[in-house]
Parts: structure tokens; C-alpha cells; sequence
């Protein structure tokens, strides 16, 4: 429970670095953010590392996830680029390690084998991972009996992904968000302005309630610091169920960011 708790809001980097990461990175953890997440892809654990260990912030108080890229979905690279990892994080072992993405031929049982060596080698608490689809939580499932605390998906209120959360349930693998605004796209939906206005609250924060409300944690990313603060604040309120259906109606929209358009090695999504 703790754990989940404490992963339910999590201050996403992408695509930060250098000084803009720095300071809004420092600002989430100020303003109360303990779970920070970043990949190998993304360029920034160095900087991140730096960050945390300016920050006066326990080891004990956070919680850190890093993914690995399927390009080192190998014997011989898995494993020095988790190293490689901590070193940049500059800690001893993840809180959280997940696949980044399915492999191209979406056979997952080495890279999955791959990961549970680096739980069982102390690299890593946790193993999750991301981008996977319904069918590929199920074949975890039977690959393995070890706890799989994640699948980082795409999630907002303008995608339909009840075929994931239904796998979800059916596994018991948790699913938490990742474009949770949808690249600025929900600001332009009157439906969640006008609940903004209702619950005297912000549009992005209506959005971010709305995917709590629908058992995923939420991973947002902002260098505003008035934003993220907002975005950390959304516990203080509750949608109505009525609100809750009016904004699943949404999802109907089906705009996916993530494509094989922008990412060629993207699995067919359900």
C-alpha cells in the first residue's frame, strides 16, 4: 500500500535536462514529489542524479524509476546499462526498472528474463514495464510469479485504453500514465474547462483526477512551477461519478500521441 501510494504521483522528465530539468526538478521535490521517473533514452540521469544529491532528500524518502531501451535487450548490454544507470542516478539500486518497450518481434520472454536478473543481482527493487498491450500483460503472467508493479502507458481522457485496463485487472499489473495531459491537447475540450470552473479547480488538475479516479497513477511533467505544484495538488478534491462518465465519454476521441508514426517500434496497440 505504501508503495502505491507513493507511486501514484510521480514527476515525469521527459525531455528535460541541464538547468531546465534542475529546477523543475527541485521545484517538485519542494513542492512534495518523491517518485521521479526517467529512462536511459532519455538522456537525463546524470543530471537528475546531480539534482537528488543537492536536494537534502533522503535515499529512503524517494522512489526511482528508470527504463531500460530495447536496444539493449542483450546478454551482453542489459545489465552494464543499468550499472551504467546507478552510476548517473548515482545511487545503488532502482526503486523501480522497466522494459521501456515491447521488443520489435514482441517476444518478451528474454528481455523479461533479463529483468528479473536484475532484481535478483540488486539493481533493482521493483520491475515493471511500459508500453506493453493486453496481451503481452497476460504473457507476463505466465512467464513469471514475481510481482509486476507497472505497464507505462499512454493514458488521458482522449484515448480509449479499456481493453488495458480491463488486462489490468485481470493480471493484477497496475497501469500508470504517461502524455497524462495529452501534449496540451485537453485544454482546448470545453467539457474539462467547464468542470475546471465547477470544482474551482484547474483543467489539467481535472485530468489528472480523472486517471487516479480510474486506479492508474499518474506520471506529469511540467517546468512551471505553478503547474506542478497543481498538478502534485490533486488529492484535495473527488469527481463525481456523473463527471467521471461525462469525461469517459471522451475517450471515444481515440487521439493517440504515441504511434508508429512517431515511434516505428510501437507495438499494435489494442
Amino acid at each position: 500500500m505504501y508503495f502505491q501510494q507513493k507511486y501514484e504521483r510521480g514527476f515525469g522528465t521527459f525531455p528535460l535536462k541541464g538547468r531546465d530539468l534542475s529546477e523543475a526538478l527541485s521545484t517538485a521535490l519542494d513542492v512534495g514529489y518523491r517518485a521521479i521517473d526517467t529512462a536511459q533514452m532519455y538522456q537525463n540521469e546524470s543530471d537528475i542524479g546531480k539534482t537528488l544529491e543537492h536536494s537534502g532528500i533522503t535515499r529512503q524518502e524517494l522512489l526511482i524509476t528508470s527504463k531500460v531501451p530495447i536496444d539493449k535487450y542483450t546478454q551482453k548490454d542489459f545489465t552494464p546499462s543499468v550499472e551504467r544507470s546507478l552510476e548517473q542516478l548515482k545511487i545503488d539500486s532502482l526503486d523501480v526498472l522497466l522494459l521501456h518497450w515491447p521488443p520489435a518481434d514482441g517476444d518478451i520472454e528474454q528481455p523479461l528474463e533479463f529483468l528479473l536478473n536484475a532484481q535478483q543481482s540488486g539493481l533493482c527493487k521493483h520491475i515493471g514495464v511500459s508500453n506493453f498491450t493486453s496481451s503481452m500483460l497476460r504473457r507476463c503472467k505466465e512467464l513469471t510469479d514475481t510481482p509486476i508493479v507497472t505497464n507505462q502507458v499512454e493514458f488521458h481522457p482522449l484515448l480509449n485504453q479499456d481493453t488495458l485496463l480491463q488486462a489490468s485487472a485481470e493480471t493484477g499489473i497496475p497501469l500508470a500514465s504517461y502524455c497524462s495531459v495529452a501534449r496540451g491537447e485537453v485544454f482546448k475540450v470545453d467539457l474539462l474547462k467547464q468542470l475546471a470552473t465547477d470544482y474551482d479547480v484547474a483543467t489539467g488538475q481535472i485530468v489528472l483526477r480523472w486517471i487516479l479516479q480510474k486506479g492508474v497513477s499518474v506520471n506529469a511533467m511540467s517546468t512551471n512551477p505553478v503547474n506542478i505544484r497543481a498538478n502534485f495538488d490533486v488529492l484535495s478534491f473527488t469527481l463525481s461519478n456523473v463527471d467521471m462518465a461525462r469525461i469517459d465519454q471522451l475517450t471515444h476521441t481515440n487521439y493517440r500521441i504515441v504511434d508508429k508514426h512517431l515511434v516505428p517500434w510501437a507495438p499494435e496497440w489494442d
